[in-house]
């Protein structure tokens, strides 16, 4: 697909982090951007910067995101590529020990289901929304491509750690949602890949450093190369050329410095 002032697209979790970064390389090509975030004060700061649309996006609600799509589509037509990095995830062992009442804890059932709502559901949600638009929508290109949409996985998905079981769970199911899912795209041209990315250094991350620098080195040096934390701008990159190469389709790409998760 070529990207340019003719495509629309759509960036969930566009505020800040691999989001952010996605929306730049999108509208450094000329691509009409939407943001989807809670975060309003920065989403509509970027999205001036950009030239792009706000929307006030909560991924867990199905009437909003609605809206979302209702109003990036009245500002710029149908979005072409769809960039789902939004997430809600919690954390926790299963069984843990709790040093207040000294005996073992268990994370939960309802914060499981809320992270697999919060990844799962909420990119089934974001991407079959899409999806529908899109088919209605002609075709971009020669090959009858009607759209792409690239969901934001994690290396947890296949290797994830000690506290990840709902985080790395949800990502799982998106892992198993590509290839289904683009086959049942196939026959209306849209494409669905997944980047599995390993430690980046966004927002979060950061304030790892500022807190614990030792930890933050530690986080860089299992990275077998290059020894560094990913660039979001790399992730970004990443998006274009999945967005721009029609024959990327039904992938699940680890973007990690070549890292394993250990254990812990």
């Amino acid at each position: 697909m070529k990207i340019d002032n003719s495509i629309a697209a759509i960036v969930t979790g566009g505020a800040s982090g691999l989001g952010r970064a996605s929306a730049q390389a999108l509208a450094d090509a000329g691509a009409k951007v939407a943001i989807f975030d809670i975060n309003a004060e920065a989403g509509e700061a970027f999205a001036r910067d950009i030239g792009g649309v706000f929307c006030a996006v909560n991924i867990m609600d199905e009437a909003s995101v609605q809206a979302g799509f209702d109003k990036a589509r009245a500002a710029h037509g149908q979005e072409r590529v769809v960039v789902h990095c939004a997430v809600v995830a919690g954390g926790g062992k299963t069984i843990g020990w709790d040093k207040e009442n000294k005996r073992f804890k268990r994370a939960d059932t309802e914060g499981f289901e809320k992270s697999m709502l919060g990844i799962a559901v909420a990119t089934y949600r974001i991407a079959s929304i899409a999806a529908l638009g899109m088919a209605n929508s002609d075709p971009v290109n020669e090959d009858g491509e009607r759209g792409c949409l690239i969901f934001t996985s994690s290396a947890a998905s296949q290797d994830g750690q000690i506290g990840q079981v709902a985080y790395g769970s949800g990502k799982g199911a998106v892992n198993s949602m590509v290839l289904p899912m683009a086959r049942d795209l196939m026959d209306v041209g849209i494409r669905v890949n997944a980047i599995l990315p390993g430690t980046f250094a966004t927002p979060p991350m950061l304030r790892v450093k500022d807190y614990n620098a030792a930890v933050f080195a530690g986080l860089e040096a299992a990275v077998p190369f290059p020894r560094r934390l990913g660039k979001p701008e790399e992730f970004g990159s990443l998006v274009m050329e999945i967005a721009r190469n029609t024959y990327f389709n039904g992938q699940l790409i680890r973007l990690d410095g070549g890292i394993r998760m250990p254990p812990k």
